[in-house]
């Protein structure tokens, strides 16, 4: 009785809730699964019907400790053997993603474009689509330091062996667990009393022979000292992954595309923008396409491209283009014609090259039969490179003054006089180019962390009142030490100088007529740079090695993140009603957490000033142009939470937590809910809660980062006379020490069935509803765009061109901003989740093993986004299946498990339902409305939804003292297409969609006894 009075004690210290007794054995061990909907403090083994075995299953939502309390707040518990049966890869992050609860989280295979922010390669976890950081997920009820600059904790960290279950808490907890707890809490329950020795390898790849991948782990657990008060556990994992560096599938090859209607004008009932097909980028190509020329012969040689060794061709725009290549504007888009020749959407990543290294220790001593003592510690080392896509330009200027003189001046570009001739270039003062650059390596980002966590700390239990208590007290360090890294990245000046390359003239220092860059031959001696190498960028397979070697580097930023935590919390029963025994927990947590950084000098942006004298940089890099966050804060809180039995079935859950940040002040959070139980069938239950998001070391200090890509002209007309259809812009985004707590406040209401003339089914259905206000946004180099159209001065502001990088005809822009509370976002939907567990013996005299159903669904109902900026659409984002911020009508997963003492098979089917491509289009094919920037008008402004099979066969032998499993796992089974998306580069919703296609998994998991 002791040890198992012990354990309860531990769970209630660690926080969220833990499984035990029937859900600690590891999944080889079990001939049953074990997973229910709703389980609870007081409920019977998951999945085991109502059947009563003695054994303790807590799960709470809350800090609570007490049998016979069913918890308000709805959680979703993810088993070891749901993992092991259906994981689709060697992280646990890819499995949990898959719960319909979680919407939009970051995963490698969506982050390849995070270039500037570090997030390139992680895994987090997105409740809600209400962004990550308003996740909290803990290890065991603690907190873990944060791998990323923006407070996101990778689930790659976390010992994936030793995962005995994942809680899902949907519902705000910030009184009881902090900050970030707004859209709810993900707990990592590990199995830190397992005693034994297992062993799992296993490897993996794609049915296209691609991304080939493999994971070991081992793990030992043994007891040792007195009567076995001891206990040792240690594991060691590795993993790596092969990448897919090419987009070479048949669904990114369709040209699926928007495009803007040519014939549509500002008044026009026509629909502004057409989805089509064999559409592609017509505003580059691998070698170079010129997309203007200057000079008496204005635009002559547009549409001239270069190909192998320079080649010269011109390029066919098909029957439909945007805008038409007849006009002052340059094509961006054409259907038809030569609309293959871009390659900038195969020329991206698919999958990253990942290492990843951890190791787990814990130790634990009884020192009396009801106190414990433990130390904790882990490693975790991660190597991420990706490709982020080619170092494609536009607007590049080459200069063609004097290129029919004879000798040939310095003003004259050489590569452009060597491939086009001085025939071609009459009357041609200067051509513009864009390219995708063939010749250079793509972009990657290379980013590496090394992320450490230690623990101390006491638990036990004690007699208070006559009453069970238990406790626990802890500290714990954590620190990630963080390179974020891009290969191959552009420096600008150094382009610059490559690209504009000249015939040395005589008594220049250099041989007479040789290819020298400009600046070494040109007048002014104080230019001058004797590494420059001039660059060929007209052709493929033309450029020097030397020059590339000369024009890009490897920029980089290293950052420091520590988290200092000590907390205290106790549950105890000081008396007793007439309708049951009262509990309350009370606790006090402190946190610190810090950053700092550093950039080397070579590295950072220039400070400039822009035209409204706010200071901004001019960027030395096309991306990365990292500068160092520095900065720290502290919180300190207290809580208090209680639950009192008010007879006839009904029980309420309050709590209320004081914090006080250093930075942002003091704020209350609270919960009242309550659960009411009429008969053993049906539970309802409720929960009101204010809950709050602090502001993180990001948002707070971040010295700047920046990004480079291109915006659309919201002012652009088809004559040109506003400017070019899109701009290039570099974005920059500074911190806010000012920022306030966001806060939240949120309803559950829900019911739970489990009838007693059904064993083994149970049924939850539960309304969430989630309303922020003073929600921390920053805005997109896009919405600043649209923002100022929309005569909005601060963001017009925050707008200036670059004259490092504009050229005659084609400004580009300098975007700057910073985080502010200004946001407000709703979300609401309902959650259903079900499962229904049927013995074959109950029907079957010789028949073993069980039949298991499980199915998780979300109906999203609103997820609505007000950045609090007067004029700017208030956009839905459900039922929206285009891009990022996105929420399907309806996340679900279903499984179906035959279990027996010999094998296993589980098949999974998962999926989203089809929605919309832009929150705000209007779809019609004539009679339009006028198109607006807030309401676009499309001729087709529906996209698919998806539905995936997954199968795992699993066969279990014994050898000796061990028990073995051989496992086949097949992911996307029938080869389903990704979420087709009409944009150019990929073709594809990433964040729902399955990129990789049907992939296949073999495995050995083995244990003694």
């Amino acid at each position: 009785m002791r040890r198992v009075f012990l354990s309860r004690a531990m769970i209630g210290g660690t926080g969220l809730a833990a499984l035990a007794a029937g859900l600690a054995a590891p999944a080889m061990a079990q001939t049953q699964p074990s997973s229910t909907a709703t389980a609870q403090i007081g409920d019977p083994a998951p999945g085991t019907g109502n059947e009563t075995d003695g054994a303790d299953v807590i799960v709470t939502g809350t800090r609570i400790v007490r049998d016979g309390f069913q918890a308000p707040t709805p959680i979703t518990v993810l088993t070891q053997e749901e993992i092991q049966n259906s994981s689709p890869s060697n992280n646990i992050a890819d499995f949990v993603n898959q719960m319909p609860a979680l919407a939009g989280s970051t995963r490698p295979g969506n982050s390849r474009l995070n270039l500037s922010s570090g997030q390139a390669g992680i895994n987090a976890l997105n409740l809600r689509n209400l962004g990550e950081t308003r996740t909290l997920v803990l290890l065991d009820g603690r907190r873990s330091v944060a791998s990323t600059v923006t407070g996101l904790v990778d689930v790659n960290t976390i010992p994936q062996a030793l995962v005995k279950s994942v809680e899902v808490v949907t519902g705000g907890a910030s009184s009881a667990y902090g900050s970030d707890a707004v859209a709810g809490v993900v707990n990592f329950v590990l199995d830190k009393k397992y005693t034994g020795l297992k062993v799992a390898i296993d490897s993996g790849i794609t049915d296209k022979g691609d991304g080939a991948n493999y994971s070991f782990s081992v793990t030992g657990g043994l007891e040792w000292g007195s009567e076995g008060r001891g206990h040792l556990l240690l594991n060691a994992e590795l993993a790596h992954r092969d990448g897919i560096f090419r987009v070479d599938r048949d669904w990114n090859a369709t040209g699926y595309v928007r495009i803007q209607n040519p014939n549509w004008s500002a008044n026009s009932t026509e629909p502004q923008y057409l989805i089509r097909r064999q559409v592609g980028a017509a505003n580059s190509t691998p070698g170079g396409l010129i997309t203007a020329s200057a000079g008496t012969r204005t635009n002559q040689l547009r549409g001239t491209y270069f190909g192998y060794l320079g080649a010269v061709n011109q390029y066919q725009y098909g029957q439909l283009t945007f805008p038409s290549p007849t006009g002052s504007a340059a094509p961006t888009l054409t259907q038809g014609g030569d609309w293959r020749i871009n390659d900038s959407g195969r020329r991206i990543g698919l999958d990253p090259e990942d290492d990843r290294r951890g190791v787990f220790a814990r130790a634990s001593y009884e020192i009396a039969d009801d106190i414990e003592v433990f130390a904790e510690g882990s490693y975790n080392w991660q190597e991420v490179l990706f490709n982020a896509g080619p170092n494609l330009a536009t607007g590049i200027g080459f200069n063609a003054n004097g290129c029919t003189t004879v000798p040939v001046p310095v003003s004259c570009n050489a590569f452009l006089y060597n491939t086009l001739g001085p025939a071609a270039l009459t009357g041609v003062t200067g051509v513009t180019v864009a390219t995708t650059a063939a010749d250079l390596p793509f972009r990657a980002a290379n980013n590496k962390r090394e992320v450490q966590r230690y623990a101390i700390g006491a638990e036990g239990s004690a007699e208070v009142f006559g009453k069970d208590a238990t406790w626990n007290i802890y500290g714990q360090y954590g620190r990630a030490d963080l390179r974020e890294q891009l290969r191959d990245i552009m420096n600008i000046t150094r382009m610059n100088n490559a690209t504009a390359a000249a015939f040395a003239p005589a008594g220049s220092g250099y041989a007479a007529g040789s290819i020298q860059c400009l600046i070494n031959v040109d007048a002014s001696p104080n230019n001058n740079d004797p590494n420059c190498v001039p660059l060929n960028r007209l052709g493929v397979g033309v450029a020097n090695s030397a020059a590339i070697n000369y024009v890009l580097g490897d920029p980089y930023r290293d950052e420091v993140v520590e988290q200092y935590n000590a907390g205290l919390n106790v549950s105890v029963t000081p008396f007793r009603t007439w309708a049951g025994d009262v509990s309350v927990a009370v606790g006090a947590e402190y946190r610190e957490e810090k950053i700092r950084g550093f950039v080397p000098g070579e590295f950072q942006p220039t400070p400039t000033t822009n035209a409204a004298g706010l200071p901004t940089t001019s960027n030395a890099w096309s991306v990365g142009n990292y500068l160092p966050t520095n900065g720290s804060y502290n919180v300190k809180e207290a809580y208090l939470e209680t639950v009192v039995p008010l007879g006839f079935g009904l029980e309420f859950n309050g709590a209320v937590r004081a914090t006080d940040y250093s930075t942002a002040g003091y704020v209350t959070t609270w919960k009242a809910g309550a659960t009411w139980q009429p008969i053993d069938d049906i539970r309802f239950r409720v929960t009101r809660s204010r809950d709050v998001r602090a502001p993180n070391l990001n948002e707070l200090y971040q010295g700047g980062s920046a990004n480079s890509d291109s915006v659309r002209n919201p002012a652009y007309t088809a004559n040109g006379a506003n400017g070019p259809a899109t701009f290039g812009y570099s974005g920059f985004v500074t911190g806010n020490p000012n920022l306030r707590v966001e806060k939240s406040d949120s309803w559950n209401a829900g019911v739970v069935l489990t009838p007693r003339f059904v064993p083994g089914f149970a049924l939850s259905v539960d309304y969430f509803n989630i309303d922020i206000e003073d929600g921390i946004t920053t805005f997109s180099a896009q919405n600043i765009m649209d923002l100022c159209f929309l005569n909005n001065t601060q963001f017009c502001n925050a707008i200036s061109d670059d004259p490092n990088r504009s050229v005659p005809g084609q400004p580009y822009k300098l975007i700057s901003s910073k985080p502010f509370n200004a946001a407000g976002q709703k979300v609401s939907g309902v959650d259903i989740d079900a499962s229904y567990r049927l013995p074959l013996d109950r029907f079957f005299t010789d028949a073993s093993g069980d039949f298991t159903l499980r199915g998780v669904a979300t109906r999203y109902i609103e997820n609505v986004l007000d950045n609090g900026v007067p004029q700017a659409v208030i956009a839905d984002s459900v039922g929206v299946n285009g891009g990022q911020y996105s929420t399907p009508k309806w996340i679900y997963r279903f499984s179906a498990t035959y279990d027996t003492p010999d094998f296993a098979i589980t098949a999974t089917g998962r999926g989203i339902s089809s929605g919309k491509y832009v929150a705000t289009g209007v779809e019609c094919t004539s009679g339009c409305p006028i198109s607006t920037v807030n309401a676009p008008t499309y001729d087709n402004n529906r996209v698919s939804g998806l539905f995936y099979a997954d199968l795992n066969l699993t066969q279990k032998v014994s050898f000796g003292d061990a028990d073995a499993q051989f496992f086949v796992n097949v992911t996307n089974l029938f080869d389903r297409w990704p979420l087709l998306l009409p944009e150019t580069g990929l073709a594809a919703n990433s964040t729902y969609s399955d990129l990789l296609g049907r992939q296949f998994r073999i495995g050995l998991r083995m244990q003694t006894r």
